[in-house]
């Protein structure tokens, strides 16, 4: 137990760390995207959810891994992803980015957490209601990861899987250069070529911008301790996290965050004394009938604002910020939504996008479109006044 507890809080300071140096937050890497056609974090994510699958692919294949988070299937997650994207949006932070944020020092996202735990306890008022009128009309199919059922090696299909999302990836960033050429010469028969050349355009771009990366790495390495100060590459934090989440996923299990806020919940408030017990949800689903307590994760990422307030602390960037008051109902209004979508989902931006997609979760893949589509339609809500990139 007490190494575990150890490896909790390595995996969790680190997250912390990384998350805090790259600025790695999903809000930012998809309404960015949309707003402005920046993709800066939107690579880093991208980065890591695939690196992570390749070497999850691989432990799970060799055996050291402590088991899947697969939920079952069905509109639920498409629902739930939809309430959460929206909601994260609105909040101005992620699930992962609340928590860095938090460590920052910003009391706005301390409120956001907070309003999230009432989020938390709604739905485990209402979890009984829900799972008769919510939960079994639209759930279709038994939770499964690709991994387990398909034919092909885990650690080959990861592989596969990752080299697939890098050619499409390479597609769409060809498809601009090319397009605009094709335009250029304004002649019918250059449009197909063109198209037909944009995969090799986007890797060619690809590979430039990696190397232009490791240049960087090796410039801030010549003074690695200033360069620390300074914030990373998302690429960077990207390397960081698959690190730590792939010692996780071999001592523990996957990597998720709104679960274990879902029992810090429970806990503190049994600690004034609510029988959190003696609500199905927490007694018999999330706590799994062990009784109320601290578990593993829930040590995790509690580390997690740990790191991100040593990081801060390190860099300079933290400092107690009090909210404007026109940011209150961003706080209250997201983290309950933020709260109430990943239990409907189930699960947040971490256990679906990140954690779920890496592990090829067929759940998670609905729900990540449901989180993406409320992230796209609230930052069209956001900057209607002005209008979107995308």
């Amino acid at each position: 137990m007490i190494s575990t507890i150890v490896v909790a809080a390595v995996v969790g300071i680190g997250l912390g760390v990384f998350l805090q140096k790259g600025r790695f937050c999903f809000v930012n890497a998809f309404r960015d995207f949309f707003a402005y056609k920046d993709s800066r974090v939107t690579k880093g994510v991208l980065a890591a959810t695939l690196l992570t699958m390749v070497f999850w692919g691989i432990a799970y294949q060799l055996g050291y891994y402590q088991g899947f988070w697969t939920p079952r299937w069905g509109l639920t997650g498409l629902v739930g992803g939809f309430i959460f994207g929206v909601g994260m949006t609105y909040a101005g932070g992620c699930a992962s980015g609340t928590l860095y944020r938090a460590g920052e020092g910003y009391l706005q996202f301390w409120l956001t957490l907070l309003f999230m735990g009432v989020g938390y306890a709604g739905f485990t008022v209402a979890f009984p209601t829900l799972q008769t009128t919510y939960f079994e009309p639209l759930t279709f199919g038994e939770g499964v990861s690709l991994f387990a059922i398909s034919p092909v090696p885990a650690g080959l299909l990861g592989v596969l899987v990752a080299v697939g999302a890098l050619l499409v990836y390479a597609t769409l960033i060809g498809r601009t250069e090319t397009r605009a050429d094709a335009e250029e010469r304004s002649t019918a028969a250059s449009v197909r070529p063109a198209a037909m050349l944009a995969p090799l355009v986007g890797l060619q771009q690809f590979a430039r911008g990696t190397a232009d990366y490791f240049k960087g790495v090796a410039e801030a390495a010549r003074n690695p301790l200033e360069a620390s100060k300074q914030p990373w590459d998302p690429r960077s934090a990207a390397l960081g996290i698959t690190a730590v989440a792939v010692l996780w996923f071999t001592q523990v299990s996957i990597v998720g965050v709104t679960g274990p806020e879902a029992r810090w919940t429970g806990y503190l408030l049994s600690q004034v004394g609510v029988d959190a017990g003696s609500f199905e949800y927490w007694g018999s689903i999330l706590f799994q009938g062990q009784g109320v307590g601290v578990t593993v994760d829930m040590v995790m990422i509690a580390f997690v604002i740990v790191g991100a307030a040593l990081a801060a602390l390190w860099s300079g960037d933290f400092s107690l910020r009090v909210p404007k008051r026109r940011r209150l109902p961003n706080a209250v209004v997201g983290g309950l939504m933020m709260g109430a979508g990943s239990r409907l989902a189930p699960g947040c931006n971490i256990g679906n996008i990140y954690s779920g997609i890496a592990e090829l979760s067929v759940h998670s893949f609905i729900a990540a479109a449901g989180i993406v589509a409320g992230v796209y339609v609230m930052t069209h809500w956001i900057y209607r006044e002005v209008g979107c990139a995308i």
